[in-house]
């Protein structure tokens, strides 16, 4: 039986656990927390990330990394981005043809860095078998075996088809391709126009209004995407707008809920005790700021949002500098060819 050991036993790291015990695999989870490695061995339940659902009983969770990474063929990486400088140095211990496939939706700060770009520079042995898995996934849901489908991106075909068959069965569903700078963005990127959409939601200003900004945020996505090396197309399937979906509806979304939080008046540290798990988006927001700024890419959104964060601008105050912006065309600055030049006349 093929190991897989899961580093991260939140919410995200659980689900996509019970993904892979469902499907027959040697699974076992990496938990910080012996009492949280307890109750999954003996209760089969993660009551903090995943209340009232019973994980398979072929998890195992340990608290001694180099257990689960023991002859394991194949290592999800699933943890905060915040935290994810120490779990690195722990790859330095993955069996010499082991595949690390990350799950991570953020950036490594204050470097602003993507999660395979950091993997590669820090554990170098690793860097021709990465992978990235992302779309639209809340963990509340995969954990329930609600039908879901995500992507799996490498710059190895057979890396990629390796993690597309230790993850796919008739609930899960995964496809794959080699953009694997477009996968990572829209997984961290989309987390941005989530806090403002909830920020939206939180001020009452109904369903135009979010409708425009989940629109206008693809664009911004696309834009910075396109200017780091990413393609376009990628930003328009699972990762991107699938992705940017999910996390801006759902009552599952820690960054919609985030926004609506702001939006009530909580200060950003209110809102994150609040919410009490990782919000990737207040981080993403940060990091993509200063891409743009060094790239020189227009992201007033994301800027927007960075203001409200640093409460510079209350929300309301951030809407109103939006729809104050100077006369643009619509897909002049997403990238391609510019409609403009499809006028027939001036």
């Amino acid at each position: 039986m093929t190991k897989v050991a899961v580093l991260g036993a939140g919410s995200w790291g659980s689900a996509l656990a019970a993904v892979l015990a469902n499907n027959g695999l040697e699974t076992v989870v990496w938990a910080r927390n012996r009492q949280l490695a307890d109750e999954i061995n003996s209760r089969h339940v993660n009551e903090r990330y995943l209340p009232g659902v019973t994980l398979p009983a072929g998890i195992q969770a340990v608290t001694r990394v180099e257990e689960a990474l023991c002859k394991a063929k194949l290592v999800v990486v699933a943890l905060p981005s915040a935290a994810l400088a120490d779990g690195v140095e722990t790859l330095r211990g993955v069996a010499d043809e082991a595949v690390v496939v990350h799950a991570v939706k953020g950036f490594v700060r204050p470097q602003n860095v993507r999660i395979t770009s950091y993997i590669r520079e820090r554990v170098p042995t690793v860097a021709d078998r990465l992978a990235v898995i992302s779309g639209p996934s809340h963990a509340e849901e995969v954990v329930r075996q609600l039908p879901t489908t995500v992507v799996v991106a490498s710059e190895s075909r057979v890396i990629a088809e390796f993690v597309q068959d230790a993850f796919m069965n008739d609930r899960f569903r995964v496809y794959t391709q080699a953009d694997v700078i477009g996968v990572e963005l829209g997984g961290a990127l989309k987390n941005i126009i989530a806090l403002g959409v909830g920020l939206v939601d939180g001020l009452a200003l109904g369903d135009n209004t979010k409708a425009a900004l989940m629109t206008r945020g693809l664009a911004e996505m696309t834009r910075l995407g396109v200017a780091l090396g990413a393609s376009p197309l990628t930003f328009s399937g699972l990762a991107g707008v699938g992705d940017l979906i999910v996390t801006c509806t759902s009552e599952h979304s820690r960054n919609h809920r985030a926004g609506c939080l702001l939006a009530q008046g909580l200060s950003l540290d209110a809102t994150l005790q609040r919410i009490g798990m990782a919000v990737e988006g207040v981080g993403a927001t940060f990091a993509a700021s200063e891409l743009a700024r060094t790239h020189g890419i227009e992201m007033p959104i994301t800027r927007a949002i960075e203001k409200v964060l640093l409460g510079e601008l209350s929300p309301a105050d951030g809407v109103g500098l939006l729809m104050r912006r100077g006369k643009n065309h619509e897909m002049e600055d997403i990238g391609g060819q510019p409609l403009t030049a499809l006028w027939v006349r001036p």
